[in-house]
C-alpha cells in the first residue's frame, strides 16, 4: 500500500509517518516507481506505537515494541526490552501517583481550613471582575 492509504488505516497523517520513518522507526522501502511502499506488518507496527503513546509513552519508549514486532514476534511486549520499558513506566506511573495523591491532600486541607475561617468569621461581600455594585 502506499503512504496515504497507510496513514488513513493507522489514523495518523503522511507527515507523522515520514517522521516514524526519519527516526528509524517505520522502514523506508521504494517501490520501482519511487513511491513509499507499506504492508499490512507496517500496519501493525504503527497501532503498536499508537496505542503505546495513548497510554501515554514517549515515541522513543515505543522502539523495542516495534524492533520486537520487527524481530518476528506475535506481540511487541514479547521481548525482554519491551517488558523493562513497562516497568520503568509503571514506577514512573507509581511516582505521579503519589505526587497527585500528596497534591490531593494539600488542596483538600487548603480547603478544609478554608470552609472552617468562613464559618468562623462574617461573611464578607465578594466582588469579581474589580466593579463595584
Amino acid at each position: 500500500m502506499r503512504i496515504g492509504e497507510l496513514a488513513r488505516r493507522a489514523g495518523v497523517t503522511t507527515r507523522t509517518l515520514r517522521y516514524y520513518e526519519s527516526r528509524g522507526l517505520l522502514p523506508a522501502r521504494r517501490g520501482d516507481n519511487g513511491y513509499r511502499t507499506y504492508g499490512e506488518d507496517d500496519l501493525r507496527l504503527l497501532r503498536q506505537i499508537r496505542v503505546l503513546q495513548d497510554f501515554g509513552f514517549g515515541l522513543e519508549e515505543t522502539r523495542p515494541f516495534v524492533e520486537c514486532l520487527r524481530a518476528g514476534h506475535p506481540a511487541g511486549d514479547a521481548c525482554p526490552a519491551s517488558l523493562a520499558v513497562y516497568r520503568r513506566k509503571l514506577t514512573e506511573l507509581d511516582a505521579l501517583i503519589d505526587q497527585l495523591g500528596s497534591v490531593r491532600a494539600q488542596v483538600a486541607a487548603q480547603l478544609a481550613a478554608a470552609e472552617a475561617a468562613r464559618h468562623e468569621a462574617p461573611e464578607p461581600r465578594c466582588q469579581f471582575g474589580g466593579t463595584t455594585p
